[in-house]
């Protein structure tokens, strides 16, 4: 079973976290599961135009940058927002990106 490093939030940084909200696709991934509402989701169950590799790439950068909880299950690799946690941290900053969304 793989397991997935998380860091303690206290250690990311603003510009770190910044930088991995700054790319569209990892903007995607992020809102999608925003409107998952604590859904853990499948790496399959996103809408994405990358590869595979490339998607593996930005969700190692979302859960690097503390934003992502990363688990598996039986073959499949689940993912969840780290919300209350990010929230904490860096109050705002996913309502930012939320309702972004919805302009």
């Amino acid at each position: 079973m793989k397991r997935f490093a998380h860091p303690d939030l206290a250690e990311v940084s603003l510009s770190g976290a910044m930088q991995a909200l700054a790319d569209p696709c990892r903007q995607q991934i992020v809102r999608t599961l925003l409107e998952a509402d604590g859904r853990a989701m499948a790496c399959n169950e996103f809408e994405l135009s990358v590869s595979k590799a490339t998607a593996s790439h930005h969700f190692e950068t979302l859960r690097q940058a503390g934003l992502l909880r990363s688990s598996t299950q039986g073959t499949k690799c689940l993912s969840s927002l780290r919300l209350d946690e990010f929230e904490a941290r860096f109050p705002g900053l996913l309502q930012l990106l939320r309702d972004e969304a919805r302009a």
